[in-house]
């Protein structure tokens, strides 16, 4: 798998072959396949692997933000900076594409969500900051705008990320404070 994640990061994905990853991990072809079914399989498990990678990162630069307006702003930019997201949007389409491959982008999407959703619940109650909507709809639309970003990028849409305020689908406020 780390070789796979390291191949694919390095070059485009039709580039890379499952012999090419075998030889990398050392080991034959035909294991690679026997494990993860395709090269379209391995694809979507190795991107959503490098995604929650880069995640780490991210979630350092937001313990560092001082105010909900600071983290929004870096969590916008660093998502959209993060070299995984177009292997995930790839991986997005190869699921879409190939319905047996569906229930293995979920289940990542769905671990990507978890992860997120538990690491802003951990930073929301040490910050004591709120957001306006539930923590699955904030964490999923997040996501899905970055992706979205992601791929017009990759279309070639003219404009870069800075042209879609992502920063903008994240509520991250300062709590109220209480009246009596």
């Amino acid at each position: 798998m780390d070789s796979a994640v390291r191949l694919y990061l390095a070059s485009p994905s039709a580039e890379v072959s499952v012999a090419a990853i075998a030889a990398d991990a050392g080991v034959f072809p035909n294991q690679v396949t026997y494990y993860f079914g395709s090269k379209d399989s391995l694809f979507i498990h190795a991107a959503f692997l490098a995604l929650l990678h880069d995640a780490e990162r991210v979630e350092a630069i937001g313990h560092s933000a001082g105010s909900p307006e600071s983290f929004r702003r870096n969590m916008a930019r660093v998502a959209l900076m993060l070299p995984s997201m177009p292997l995930v949007v790839r991986a997005l389409a190869v699921g879409t594409s190939r319905p047996p491959l569906a229930a293995v982008v979920d289940q990542h999407l769905n671990l990507l969500f978890r992860q997120s959703e538990r690491y802003l619940g951990r930073l929301l109650k040490q910050r004591q900051w709120d957001v306006q909507r539930t923590m699955l709809v904030e964490i999923r639309t997040f996501w899905s705008a970055a992706f979205g970003a992601t791929l017009l990028s990759q279309a070639g849409v003219t404009g870069s990320g800075s042209d879609v305020d992502l920063a903008g689908t994240l509520t991250v406020r300062a709590k109220s404070a209480e009246v009596s």
